[in-house]
């Protein structure tokens, strides 16, 4: 049986989280339970560990810092996995910015967005990523990361 050696290749992604997930743990438990940032990040470096990935993870609360990183994404990133928080609805720059890189990227929620807020409802995102996954609390990134990995080693 042959084996590609692609599949055997370490996959890097990269991680974004969006606007006041620094705050986790501490804001809005009834939405966002009391796992932490640094928790998730410890949750997804376990997990890329055990799909032969590494993780780079990045929180800015800024837009344009995030369009910055996903441009320098390109060439060292297989893939990006992102939880834009408030951008998700608003952004066109970071969709833009996903869209120009032409990087795998899957979207991630926290809380189940279409339960929330009507405008929470409308992601920018979501037409140029290959899925989102929302929901499940932190197990949404984990999700997220294992089916990001699975497509890219599918390709």
């Amino acid at each position: 049986m042959s084996v590609n050696s692609q599949n055997l290749s370490i996959l890097n992604v990269l991680v974004l989280h969006g606007p006041n997930l620094n705050l986790l743990g501490k804001r809005e438990p009834e939405f966002y339970g009391s796992v932490t940032l640094n928790d998730i990040n410890e949750l997804l470096s376990e997990t890329a560990i055990k799909l032969s990935s590494q993780v780079t993870c990045f929180q800015s609360n800024h837009e344009g810092t995030l369009v910055d990183k996903i441009h320098e994404a390109l060439g060292q990133y297989q893939g990006i996995l992102i939880n834009a928080g408030a951008y998700t609805h608003t952004s066109v720059a970071i969709r833009d910015a996903l869209s120009a890189v032409e990087i795998p990227t899957v979207e991630v929620h926290l809380s189940n967005i279409y339960k929330r807020e009507v405008f929470r409802h409308h992601s920018y995102i979501a037409a140029i990523a290959i899925g989102q996954i929302s929901g499940f609390g932190a197990l949404s990134y984990q999700l997220g990361l294992e089916a990001l990995v699975k497509h890219i080693r599918a390709k």
